[in-house]
């Protein structure tokens, strides 16, 4: 167990003026998100703690990660979309994810009852990372500028939380972010957006 994710599990992911307090929305879910902790390290995989959340590896390569969201929790799968979901269990967090899957729980008794099957999905998972296997992105009928391509790469949170927005709310990020003629000046303005994306907001 990695300490960092004790304190998350605590005090909560500490991304915004609710940590530590009753409103974070992680306390609401600290039983169900230490459960899901229990099963997934039951199954052998590293624990870190990235961009605020538990995470969990393979050999370095992402397999899971574990959240809280206001009306669920869950564990989302980086390349869930590769998995067979057999028990049909596996949703989009938004229309134009293409990758991450995840399993939605709104209380501790659905975790318990479902953890042989959530250990079958974290093998398949693994698996999936051990054979490499990657998953063909979609163009966006906006061309993402570079930088931002390549800091959604190495955070794939972003990644998610900006494939979750609407197609409009995502097409004024990508024009916004086109508009500099400089690198440097694309990359402040993404940077400056990280924390509007990650709540799921629009630019304005």
């Amino acid at each position: 167990m990695n300490p960092k994710v004790d304190l998350y599990l605590a005090d909560g992911c500490g991304r915004c003026a609710l940590y530590a307090t009753p409103q974070c929305k992680v306390i609401p879910w600290q039983k169900e998100l230490a459960a899901l902790r229990a099963i997934v390290l039951d199954c052998g995989l590293t624990e870190e703690l990235k961009w605020g959340v538990p995470c969990y590896t393979f050999q370095d390569g992402n397999i899971a990660i574990v959240s809280a969201f206001k009306a669920y929790c869950s564990i989302s799968f980086f390349k869930g979309v590769l998995l067979q979901d057999v028990h049909g269990i596996l949703v989009q967090q938004g229309e134009h994810s293409q990758a991450a899957r995840l399993i939605k729980f709104t209380n501790i008794q659905q975790i318990l009852a479902q953890e042989s099957i959530l250990k079958t999905y974290i093998y398949e998972a693994i698996e999936v990372e051990k054979a490499g296997l990657k998953v063909e992105f979609k163009k966006n009928p906006e061309p993402i500028p570079e930088e931002f391509q390549r800091i959604m790469d190495e955070n794939p949170a972003l990644k998610t939380a900006f494939e979750a927005l609407t197609p409009g709310r995502q097409r004024g990020y990508i024009l916004h972010f086109s508009q500099p003629k400089q690198a440097k000046s694309r990359e402040a303005r993404i940077e400056k957006c990280v924390a509007r994306i990650m709540e799921g907001k629009g630019l304005i």
